[in-house]
């Protein structure tokens, strides 16, 4: 078992291009022993966004804090705290802060083992 408090996880910057005051917190990654899945937390603050991306794995996301939109092909979604949404593999998104706070949420991805 694994318990920890996730300030004492290191949050990094978000380097990938067209990310803007985007952190993450790999709470259980690749170092972890988690057979299934990896856990993050991102922050998004004020005026922040992440790239406009896809990838070939599906991810779920909770939001704890702030407000956000994400955007996609199909359109755009609010969401505020205690919101949730899956993002299908291969569909482009992209998490943008709505708010005047902090945007915070969970991010659930396959391991990669």
């Amino acid at each position: 078992m694994i318990v920890e408090h996730y300030t004492d996880i290191s949050a990094e910057s978000v380097t990938m291009a067209g990310a803007e005051k985007v952190s993450i917190r790999w709470l259980l990654g690749k170092d972890s022993p988690a057979p299934n899945f990896y856990l993050r937390l991102f922050e998004v603050q004020p005026g922040g966004r992440t790239p406009y991306h896809a990838h070939p794995y599906e991810h779920e996301i909770f939001v704890l804090e702030g407000r956000g939109r994400i955007n996609a092909q199909e359109g755009s979604q609010d969401v505020a705290s205690g919101a949730f949404a899956l993002v299908m593999p291969d569909e482009e998104h992209q998490f943008e802060n709505a708010g005047q706070e902090p945007l915070k949420f969970l991010c659930l991805i396959p391991t990669e083992k």
